[in-house]
């Protein structure tokens, strides 16, 4: 009699603890309404950072051997990619005829205009040059609750945190998806933003267009630690349970004999 009482006095808040409300998920863009043709899209103008990898290709309309624009771009790599030109920590690129440019906090335009006033002043090295510049390592860094934290390289130079969140997999149970953080960095100057993405908002958000080396964190929800207290809780009592159990059955053997 007393052994059920006791059995039942430590089931009982196993049974409370486990016994918990179930709690509302938040969806993606759940309070987004249609709004087909309204909305505009945004495209960020892309600044070079430090660590950027540059693809830097020429060509000018100079038919004269002497003025070939062969000879300022990079030999291909394989016969396939160029090499590329990587900003330094300083934000400068070396180019392998033109020399040190400064490259952080332009964006390719700028720094295209730049190589061309290069090409043609003061001396016209090329005949009407043209500039064509890419990002090669564009990435962007996920962690968190989601299905796989890490780095995502994408081919393009634009990425949503929509779609860097779907490339890492999605925000799993237990991710706040009201608060997702990004952590930026812009002009030598570390900035962190939120933003929610259930919110109707989400597209005029300066986060919503990822930019390249952007850190994106999305942090658990206070569930989550709930959780892992009652299972911490319901361990020691199971683990008491058990002791008690054992000692019980010894108590009746030594009794009967």
């Amino acid at each position: 009699m007393k052994f059920t009482r006791l059995f039942f006095l430590l089931v009982l808040p196993v049974y409370f603890f486990s016994c918990k409300p179930q709690q509302k998920m938040v969806n993606y863009l759940q309070h987004v309404n249609d709004t087909t043709g309204k909305g505009e899209v945004k495209t960020p103008d892309l600044k070079i950072q430090k660590n950027d990898l540059l693809s830097i290709q020429i060509f000018s309309l100079s038919t004269k051997p002497e003025q070939s624009d062969a000879i300022y771009n990079q030999p291909a790599a394989g016969g396939t990619t160029t090499a590329g030109y990587l900003v330094d920590n300083n934000g400068n690129i070396i180019h392998h005829r033109l020399g040190v440019i400064h490259a952080e906090g332009l964006t390719k335009q700028e720094l295209e205009s730049e190589i061309k006033k290069r090409l043609t002043v003061p001396v016209e090295l090329l005949t009407n040059p043209t500039v064509v510049i890419r990002i090669q390592n564009f990435k962007v860094i996920v962690l968190g609750q989601v299905g796989r934290q890490g780095p995502i390289t994408v081919a393009g130079e634009k990425l949503t945190i929509l779609e860097a969140i779907g490339l890492a997999g999605g925000i799993d149970d237990f991710g706040k998806k009201t608060n997702v953080k990004v952590v930026r960095e812009q002009n030598g100057r570390r900035e962190t933003g939120y933003i929610d993405l259930s919110s109707k908002e989400i597209f005029e958000s300066p986060y919503y267009n990822l930019l390249q080396n952007d850190v994106i964190v999305v942090e658990a929800t206070n569930q989550k630690y709930k959780d892992a207290e009652q299972a911490r809780i319901i361990q020691k009592i199971s683990f008491a349970f058990t002791l008690v159990t054992v000692a019980a059955t010894l108590a009746n053997i030594f009794i009967k004999n």
